[in-house]
């Protein structure tokens, strides 16, 4: 199993989603981690490779925007509440920027200290 590594304020942005959307996050996460898909989701190719979005529909859209590909961590990059049909440019650029920063880090062979169990 992974360890989830939340990058910048995603671990922050994601307590803020209400109780039940926090919840459908937390186990949709954990099936990421034992290297499952979670229920709902689309690739991000617009972030970057093997990047995904995971859509929990709970008392409004919230989105958690991850990548799983690297070796010790899934990657929560961005968490969001969507409130249009199509992602901010904002969001994805957001989220874009984290994923350089991991893949620069994880090129160089480096550990985050961000590392949560």
């Amino acid at each position: 199993m992974k360890d989830l590594e939340f990058i910048g304020s995603s671990q922050e942005d994601l307590k803020a989603f209400p109780e039940e959307a926090r919840r459908d996050a937390g186990f949709q996460l954990h099936f990421v981690q034992m290297g499952q898909l979670p229920a709902d989701w689309k690739t991000m190719q617009s972030v970057g490779a093997n990047a995904m979005e995971l859509r929990i529909h709970r008392n409004g859209e919230w989105r958690i925007i991850y990548v799983a590909k690297f070796r010790n961590a899934v990657c929560v990059l961005h968490a969001f509440e969507k409130k249009t049909q199509k992602t901010r440019q904002s969001d994805i650029a957001l989220a874009r920027r984290r994923y350089r920063e991991v893949e620069i880090r994880e090129s160089k062979g480096e550990q985050s200290k961000e590392v949560k169990p």
